[in-house]
């Protein structure tokens, strides 16, 4: 019965963290087109955003980490037979993308802070979806428990990002063009 307490915090503590790891880099995209504002616009807007995306960064995206973390190791520690599974070898690596991906996120967030603008809008939007692609490849393999068929797995998601790529890429240009009407 524990773990069913365990795992259930688990999803809660993930789907908190995604949401964080979802909004960051839409304020990010947001907060770098302020910079094209005019100056008294832009400065009440970057100081906003800064704000903002400190307060979700520290109040709600590691916290949210920490506690995945902390409650998937401990899914693991009471069912231990998992870690020689393929599947839960795939997820794990993915889990670390995923840590990787947000530790990214937070050196964006500090450029940013710093009035450095390495990124345009245009690879923030991409920047934003890799999240998506990485939740969709750990729930995928959760339920299907499936490493298998790991190749068709990376196919997938290649494909899927390569989607989402295109996504983005059109709807900029309907922004763009909606923009010269």
């Amino acid at each position: 019965m524990i773990y069913l307490y365990i795992k259930s915090l688990h999803i809660i503590f993930v789907v908190s963290w995604f949401a964080g790891l979802f909004y960051m880099p839409r304020l990010f995209v947001y907060h770098t087109e302020a910079k094209d504002r005019l100056e008294t616009e832009r400065k009440v807007l970057f100081k906003q955003f800064i704000k903002m995306e400190g307060l979700l960064f520290r109040a709600i995206m590691i916290p949210a980490m920490w506690l995945t973390l902390i409650t998937g190791f401990i899914m693991l520690y009471l069912t231990p037979a998992w870690l020689s599974q393929g599947w839960m070898q795939i997820k794990l690596v993915f889990v670390a993308g995923l840590v990787v991906y947000h530790l990214y996120t937070r050196k964006l967030l500090y450029e940013l802070k710093a009035d450095r603008f390495r990124l345009s809008s245009f690879q923030l939007r991409l920047w934003n979806e890799v999240a998506t692609v990485l939740l969709f490849a750990i729930v995928f393999l959760v339920v299907l428990k499936s490493s298998v068929q790991w190749i068709w797995w990376v196919v997938g998601l290649i494909l899927f990002f390569v989607i989402i790529m295109s996504a983005v890429r059109i709807a900029k240009k309907r922004r763009e063009k909606d923009l010269t009407k």
